[in-house]
């Protein structure tokens, strides 16, 4: 029954092997590059400002594969500036990687990493435990505020810790996607713990607009190939199931009824298209780049 079904979150080895493959399935990456090599660079000209030092925060980072993209483009835009940069990410198996990356990657003498293994809310609490009056000159929260108690609030208090020329980036799927269809239809079956939020950019820019929030949003046209998600038994088709609807094993604990549902919703105009034979999931997500709060 959908009310014994347990959000994927609470199996850490389970969601890391479920979203390694729908990156491997996806072009979730390969738009961020785009946007993050063609786009991003000139939406960061102040940060830099007359400074020889700045001050970056990433959270929810994974394995940085995505942060080292942004931080190489931070130091080919000035090149004489140090960094440090604070890593924010739960999982230590995912940090394991990045930190993996980095000792690998050469050319990263100029920037100093602190590793933190918490949320976004530990974080927030130990800042806040501290009073740490550092500031960031950017931030990013890439695909992570699905996994917040309170988004709005969230982005809040990492607005609150930027630097007059800062910028705070966010990327969410799209309320265009065919995530904003699923998660809509089927909100109450799948989001049944508190580290688990349906929302999309849509709501994101709500609230933005709501507290008169100054920024700049891009779209970021993306795909994922959901075909194996329809071959029973399909291990790969499993995990992106799992993924998609953030339940644990969702082929085996749901209904009969409640998987036959979300497979013909997935297969709907309204969440994906076909081509050549393959069922191919929108994955559409957004940027804001977000300025910092202006003193009254």
């Amino acid at each position: 029954m959908a009310s014994q079904l347990t959000s994927l979150c609470e199996d850490d080895s389970r969601f890391q092997k479920s979203f390694s493959l729908f990156l491997e399935c996806s072009s979730e990456h390969e738009c961020m590059r785009d946007f993050i090599h063609n786009i991003l660079p000139d939406l960061l000209d102040s940060i830099g400002e007359g400074k020889s030092h700045l001050n970056v925060i990433g959270v929810g980072s994974g394995a940085g594969v995505i942060d080292l993209e942004m931080l190489s483009e931070i130091h080919q835009k000035f090149p004489d500036v140090t960094v440090d940069n604070e890593v924010v990410e739960p999982s230590s198996q995912q940090l394991a990687k990045y930190k993996a990356l980095v000792s690998e990657k050469p050319g990263l003498d100029h920037i100093k990493f602190t590793w933190n293994t918490m949320t976004a809310s530990e974080f927030e609490e130990l800042w806040k435990e501290k009073k740490v009056t550092k500031k960031a000159d950017f931030i990013h929260m890439i695909q992570m505020l699905y996994y917040v108690k309170d988004p709005g609030s969230t982005i809040t208090f990492f607005q609150s810790l930027l630097e007059k020329n800062g910028k705070l980036l966010l990327i969410l799927v799209s309320g265009e996607s065919g995530w904003e269809k699923l998660w809509r239809t089927y909100k109450n079956e799948f989001c049944k713990s508190d580290i688990c939020q349906c929302i999309t950019a849509k709501d994101i820019k709500s609230f933005l607009d709501s507290k008169g929030l100054s920024y700049q949003s891009y779209d970021l046209p993306s795909q994922l190939d959901i075909t194996e998600c329809f071959s029973e038994g399909d291990e790969k088709g499993e995990l992106l199931l799992d993924f998609l609807t953030e339940v644990l094993d969702f082929s085996k604990m749901a209904s009969p009824e409640l998987k036959s549902d979300v497979l013909t919703l997935l297969q709907h105009p309204d969440c994906s298209t076909e081509s050549d034979g393959r069922i191919i999931f929108n994955n559409n997500s957004v940027v804001f780049i977000i300025d910092p709060l202006t003193c009254s």
